[in-house]
């Protein structure tokens, strides 16, 4: 499979990081599991209600999702995606005896399902020009509503950050612009949450 120029350099990276940390938070380029577990709570608030579910996890990496996941009952199905194969090679591996879930790197196999979250996936942009990640970003936004039944979650980092502690290859964006965009263009019920611990802001769509 031939990614797009955009996808195979971010590919590349989170390839590498797997590959010399293995399957671990800072295999997915976070910091610790705690904040990690925290970013997990925060997007899985758009699973409202006591009944059953169906979820895609887009980004997956290794599968760390699934693992929060587990003993939740009303999960009827899992599919994860990621666009490096060194990713889904480790959540295979890691879940190989677990049933209902599945992993693949090509988009095309992916089926609609209740809810779809987005972990860390607009984060990382290296050397790629501030405007055309965000072009990649409403895209990408895109097929998350798309892939979506019920709603979707995703995280970015802000741009209420300290000015000098952002990183040049990082993405920090304004949480009200996004809010704005989802709800002009992808679905009527939105919720920004800004209230954590962490540089970054987590947004909640339901259709």
């Amino acid at each position: 499979m031939t990614l797009p120029p955009i996808e195979d350099e971010v590919a590349r990276y989170y390839t590498d990081k797997v590959r010399t940390h293995g399957a671990a938070p800072r295999g997915v380029d976070w910091n610790s599991a705690e904040s990690q577990q925290l970013r997990f709570r925060k997007l899985l608030q758009v699973v409202a209600g006591d009944g059953p579910f169906t979820l895609t996890d887009y980004g997956c990496g290794y599968g760390a999702l699934l693992d929060t996941l587990a003993g939740d009952r009303r999960l009827l199905d899992y599919q994860g995606f990621d666009i490096s194969t060194a990713m889904v090679d480790a959540a295979r591996q890691r879940h190989a005896a677990r049933a209902n879930c599945r992993f693949t790197t090509d988009a095309a196999e992916l089926s609609a399902t209740d809810h779809v979250v987005a972990s860390g996936i607009f984060n990382v942009r290296l050397g790629i020009e501030a405007q055309r990640w965000r072009q990649y970003a409403v895209s990408t936004l895109q097929r998350l509503a798309d892939l979506a039944r019920v709603g979707f979650a995703f995280n970015m980092l802000t741009s209420y950050s300290d000015a000098e502690r952002q990183r040049p290859d990082l993405y920090y964006a304004d949480p009200m612009q996004w809010f704005d965009h989802c709800k002009r263009h992808l679905a009527p019920r939105v919720s920004l949450l800004h209230d954590y611990a962490l540089w970054e802001f987590t947004i909640l769509v339901w259709k």
